[in-house]
């Protein structure tokens, strides 16, 4: 039994001829993925995604705003970084620079800060932006994703959780020029965002390298704020990825799948 299938639908696509040599089940957490490894005659079962049972919520809006001095009466805007420092290298100087274009009249800022990244190494960037406006978020990330009216996203993992919580988000992505050619003739996908790869539509804006600067973060964050129809349409289309992927309760179709296989192959 293997859990959470390698994304050979992105890239390394060989990784599938193992997977049926070696593997008699694998535990899918993503919807599609299921009928890509039956399509190789790989066993698969949809199990649903941890996220729907992983997320939770301690602080209402009141009181997360009380926690971290933020203004309820004004628009917020989250960003996070990242949970690796190179990514945090990478991505947050960006997304500083984006903030500082924001009028701070309107929006207040809203930095997660993920308990992985070393944490001197965060604060001289953040300092260093001479931001002055700016609540850094250690913990409570996910109370962060769902009552901020927008989000900026590196990618991975936190804009599927964004996403699944509901809240309108851009998704970036930059790595060093050398990876990145040598990823793009690797990966077999065009979108980079697991949101939209799930959804399988362009639904949320991606910034890839040149593209992820401060100006086109913050076109794309105006572009949608402003634009009540085109929220309510992100967020009906958030909604049926919610569903998609919380329809089950991932600890309990484990548990059956390991049964099932201990009495079929026992």
């Amino acid at each position: 039994l293997f859990y959470i299938c390698p994304q050979f639908w992105a890239w390394k696509h060989n990784r599938v001829y193992k997977l049926k040599e070696n593997v008699r089940q694998v535990a899918c957490i993503l919807p599609f993925e299921k009928e890509l490894l039956e399509m190789h005659n790989i066993s698969a079962t949809y199990v649903g995604h941890p996220i729907a049972e992983e997320i939770k919520f301690e602080l209402d809006r009141e009181g997360f705003a009380r926690f971290y001095g933020i203004n309820p009466e004004k628009k917020w805007i989250g960003f996070l970084p990242g949970s690796r420092d190179n990514e945090v290298k990478r991505m947050l100087p960006a997304f500083l620079e984006a903030a500082k274009l924001l009028d701070e009249n309107r929006f207040e800022i809203m930095i997660s800060k993920a308990s992985t990244v070393f944490h001197s190494l965060f604060m001289h960037i953040c300092e260093s932006s001479g931001l002055p406006r700016l609540h850094i978020v250690d913990g409570y990330r996910y109370e962060m994703m769902k009552y901020a009216d927008y989000l900026v996203s590196t990618s991975g993992t936190a804009t599927l959780e964004a996403a699944f919580i509901g809240t309108p988000l851009t998704i970036c992505y930059k790595a060093a020029p050398i990876s990145y050619l040598i990823g793009r003739k690797l990966v077999r996908i065009k979108r980079i965002g697991l949101p939209n790869i799930v959804l399988d539509k362009d639904l949320l804006p991606e910034l890839i390298q040149k593209d992820c600067n401060p100006r086109n973060i913050v076109k794309t964050v105006l572009e949608t704020l402003d634009n009540p129809d085109k929220i309510n349409l992100i967020k009906k289309e958030l909604s049926q990825l919610k569903a998609l992927l919380g329809d089950r309760k991932t600890s309990i179709e484990m548990l059956n799948l390991v049964k099932k296989m201990l009495e079929t192959y026992a």
